[in-house]
């Protein structure tokens, strides 16, 4: 009985050791992957507006009456976040675009943009949602102006009136994507991702 249960406790640390080293294996090879893959920045899908390109000069009125203009040259620079009442990402995204407003207050200016619906449905998702601080324009002909074909979509103007970074946003990382490719001078953070790797 001696012999065996030396034999078993024999098997069950060999078992022990191949499993941690196992487990450190598949450890190192995550940490590699991880370095592999890009942080995923906005989806730019724009056939009519170019990162680098002045933005077009639009003049519209918000909801509650005020004059709103893009594309002049500013002291701030102008996030224009394209958004919907009936759009559910747009919904889950709302709490993560106030707080990265807020985190950025020192330089930018944030305007909302949408389309379509009464003014009384996008008066009653901006008492709901408080969006209240910021101009609120609805107008089809902003969205056709900066190529917006699916939303959440969201364009970064900086106070050259130049479009410095534009795309689809999913998520917080998605939105912040867009303020770190205005700091690094590159369209997105795919193509900083590519330009690193191309010199390294």
């Amino acid at each position: 009985m001696s012999e065996v249960m030396m034999i078993s406790q024999s098997l069950l640390w060999l078992a022990v050791i191949v499993l941690t080293v196992l487990v450190l294996a598949l450890a190192r090879q995550v940490g590699v992957l991880h370095e592999r893959i890009a942080p995923a920045g906005a989806l730019a899908i724009n056939s009519v507006l170019k990162v680098g390109e002045k933005a077009p000069h639009i003049i519209e009125q918000s909801l509650d009456g005020a004059r709103v203009e893009i594309g002049l040259e500013k002291q701030r620079s102008t996030l224009v976040f394209f958004l919907s009442p009936d759009c559910p990402i747009c919904k889950t995204l709302l709490p993560a675009l106030k707080s990265a407003l807020q985190a950025e207050s020192g330089w930018l200016d944030c305007i909302l943009a949408s389309d379509g619906s009464s003014p009384e449905i996008h008066k009653s998702y901006i008492a709901q949602y408080g969006l209240g601080p910021w101009p609120y324009v609805v107008s089809e002909n902003l969205g056709k102006k900066f190529g917006v074909s699916k939303l959440p979509y969201a364009a970064l103007v900086d106070e050259a009136g130049v479009v410095r970074s534009l795309g689809m946003v999913n998520s917080r990382e998605h939105l912040e994507s867009l303020f770190i490719a205005k700091e690094t001078g590159v369209a997105s953070i795919q193509d900083f991702m590519a330009k690193r790797n191309q010199e390294g």
